[in-house]
């Protein structure tokens, strides 16, 4: 009864939470097509010191621009209509002056972003775009000065919150009629936020596990007996309590995080699959950091968190959450079970930590790491589409597994 109780109470915080920028996956236009009618940009460039640096970008047209600051870390973070950009690898890896390095990407359908991460405080003094002209493309400039902390703070406050990066929308399917069971698979990163890369860095995450993602959802959809929802279908950015939000919005019966890790130098070697759930105690070290990483992503996006809801902790949820981690836990063995038969799995193939996306009190989440694209084997894996196929097929059997024995018996779709 008190798990019930926590259920009906946790539905309702949900809904009222929904107001506050549930993202959903919605159908888009295709990349190829829907890049010819953006402006393009084509060349960035860093000048001056430690007191005044300029940034410039060249576009194919002009395009209208926001800029403004955040603190801890500091960044300036510019937003512009969506853009298509055709910039060199690793633009933006190097910085000057000001500029520690910057990033750029798709954060919502419809809108881009840069942003800066900057090596101290700075205000900016100009911020502005130009047309094409003699001769030269159409510009988006920005000039930037050093300043102190304080006056960098009194910026921050004077500015207005930044809209949210992900349109609030209804929940695709939600009023359909439809009882089956919904999965939610979450590719992660997306849009400005590339993940890990590859050696030569053609190669990121977010490319990889989306296309994984995508072959996911089409296996599971063939067998008929669940709805699967995307927390994204395309390069976009989400944030990560939008994704946790859709599956709670949708009361869904699984939610699974796809993900790729690197190694960082000086790490040693690693390679293969595993499976983690949700812990405020990381099992090692090695899980604490790629939580941490993985729970910056709204960092890397510029979203400001200073004003984020927390979830209502009470004894109701705390009850909800235990039990949610115990199917949680039981799902991850029941993968790591079955890839053995298809995939290399990493030496200690179970592991938990604090990963923000996994956090739903009342969906069972795991967040699975396909492999290390730092790993040369495990990078041939990845980009393998008999490879791919083999391991969505693992996974599409053992959700139905875990499913088919939750959902017996229960109304309405919920487990």
């Amino acid at each position: 009864m008190a798990v019930r109780a926590a259920e009906l109470i946790i539905g309702a915080v949900a809904l009222l939470l929904a107001g506050s920028g549930a993202a959903v996956a919605a159908e888009r236009p295709s990349p190829a097509a829907a890049a010819d009618h953006y402006p393009i940009a084509t060349d960035t460039r860093l000048a001056g010191d430690d007191q005044t640096t300029r940034f410039v970008v060249d576009f194919s047209r002009r395009v209208d621009l926001r800029a403004f600051t955040l603190a801890d870390p500091y960044r300036v973070v510019i937003d512009i209509p969506q853009v298509t950009f055709k910039l060199p690898p690793r633009t933006g890896e190097q910085g000057r002056g000001l500029v520690k390095a910057f990033r750029f990407g798709l954060v919502m359908q419809g809108g881009s972003r840069i942003v800066l991460d900057l090596m101290k405080p700075v205000r900016v003094e100009k911020a502005f775009a130009l047309d094409a002209a003699d001769g030269q493309p159409a510009r988006l400039v920005l000039d930037l000065a050093a300043t102190d902390r304080e006056g960098f703070l009194r910026t921050v406050a004077l500015e207005s919150k930044p809209p949210p990066p992900v349109p609030a929308l209804p929940a695709p399917g939600a009023n359909t009629g439809d009882v089956r069971p919904i999965v939610v698979i979450d590719p992660g990163h997306g849009g400005i936020d590339q993940g890990t890369r590859a050696a030569g860095g053609d190669i990121t995450e977010k490319n990889i596990v989306l296309e994984f993602a995508l072959l996911l959802r089409d296996q599971i959809e063939q067998a008929g007996k669940y709805r699967v929802v995307m927390t994204r279908t395309d390069d976009s950015f989400v944030a990560l309590n939008d994704r946790v939000r859709m599956a709670r919005n949708l009361q869904a019966a699984l939610f699974v995080s796809i993900h790729a890790d690197a190694l960082r130098r000086g790490e040693g070697e690693a390679q293969g699959a595993t499976v983690y759930t949700l812990s405020e105690n990381a099992s090692d070290a090695e899980a604490a950091r790629l939580a941490e990483a993985e729970n910056r992503a709204d960092v890397i996006a510029g979203i400001d968190l200073s004003h984020e809801p927390n979830d209502v902790a009470d004894i109701l949820i705390d009850l909800a959450q235990r039990e949610t981690k115990a199917f949680s836990v039981h799902f991850a063995k029941t993968v790591v079970s079955e890839l053995r038969n298809v995939a290399r799995l990493h030496k200690q193939p179970i592991k938990a930590a604090g990963f923000k996306v996994l956090k739903a009190p009342d969906v069972p989440s795991v967040l699975i790491e396909l492999g290390y694209v730092s790993s040369k084997d495990d990078l041939k894996q990845l980009t393998s589409g008999a490879w791919r196929t083999r391991t969505a097929g693992s996974l599409t059997r053992t959700i139905d597994a875990f499913l088919s024995t939750r959902v017996a018996g229960a109304s309405g779709g919920r487990p």
